[in-house]
């Protein structure tokens, strides 16, 4: 960048009350409306946190030493920042603040760090998981939107861990992924497969966040879960999962993602039911309708929520490309 093309605003003489205005001053030439907005919030909140906390320079560099140890643990199968997220319901609230979901659709929940892309598809009726140590469960589940109409053709992506609640990356020497696979709908909105029960488990706790939750006399277990994630053009796109009733960490998830409306209660096949799916009466059965919601209802929505959230706040904003910026017409 050429510095005589550049005007940077002179900055005052720089006090713990003015250093805020300061800086959002010198950041006031950024063009993009909306990163402009972003930065200004994130500098004002940070700046605050500081006042308000009194913040030591000690208490500071142990924080920057957590973050830099915290991207140093990160991998190709392993994401620390995104257990950071989750460890303080952040992903939780973004995927909420940005999927809003009308009260008749399936709600979204964490990602969580174990996703990958190299599943396999599998047809209808397969076999996600080969772990013989887990108990047999046939899943059963449709898709549909919002008015009832089955949703063909959607890709989903599907995981979940064996029966010693570790995920197939958490095994040394993986050579192919297992207990994770895509199917699509069909015609009548429906897909099916074997699997196993899912089983509580800890998210990894060996690292910076795992001495993070000790530190604040937090447990790492989950609550036994499936992972699902839906994507089909038109409709927004959908992160979810199914947790068993019942569990011991129904109530303390250290991820913040049960939601009532996931929470499902597992029952048996019957024997017509396993006449038909080809699969031993008496295993467990999971059924479970998704109902998915259009990019324009979900657009109206987020920018609705939006307009509410920040009006509340005393700010008056308009929506460019479906986000929030200060409106200074």
């Amino acid at each position: 960048m050429d510095p005589s093309q550049v005007t940077i605003p002179p900055l005052m003489d720089l006090t713990i009350d003015n250093i805020t205005e300061n800086v959002n001053l010198i950041n006031s030439a950024n063009p993009d409306a909306r990163f402009k907005y972003v930065l200004e919030r994130l500098v004002h909140h940070l700046h605050d946190f500081a006042r308000e906390t009194r913040l030591s320079t000690h208490e500071w560099m142990a924080g920057i030493q957590f973050l830099t140890k915290t991207g140093q643990i990160c991998s190709d199968v392993r994401q620390e920042f995104i257990l950071l997220s989750d460890i303080l319901g952040l992903s939780l609230l973004v995927d909420s603040i940005d999927h809003p979901k009308p009260p008749n659709s399936t709600e979204g929940t964490v990602l969580g760090p174990f996703h990958t892309h190299d599943a396999h598809s599998l047809g209808h009726g397969e076999l996600m998981s080969h772990d013989d140590n887990g108990d047999p469960l046939l899943v059963l589940c449709t898709v549909k939107d919002v008015n009832g109409k089955p949703v063909s053709g959607v890709k989903i992506d599907i995981w979940e861990t064996d029966s010693s609640g570790h995920y197939d990356v958490q095994h040394a020497g993986r050579t192919e992924p297992d207990g994770r696979c895509i199917m699509t709908s069909d015609d009548k909105g429906d897909f099916w497969f074997k699997a196993i029960v899912p089983v509580p488990y800890p998210i990894p706790h060996d690292g910076p966040v795992g001495q993070l939750l000790k530190t604040l006399r937090r447990h790492p277990m989950r609550p036994a879960h499936m992972h699902f994630m839906f994507d089909k053009e038109g409709y927004d796109h959908l992160i979810t999962a199914l947790y068993l009733r019942g569990d011991p960490y129904e109530t303390s998830d250290a991820v913040f993602g049960v939601k009532n409306s996931l929470i499902v209660e597992l029952g048996k096949v019957d024997k017509a039911t396993a006449e038909k799916y080809g699969v031993d009466e008496g295993i467990a059965l999971l059924t479970h309708d998704f109902v998915l919601v259009t990019d324009e209802e979900s657009k109206r929505l987020r920018e609705e929520n939006s307009r509410k959230a920040l009006a509340k706040l005393g700010k008056k904003v308009k929506i460019v490309e479906g986000l929030p910026v200060p409106d200074v017409d």
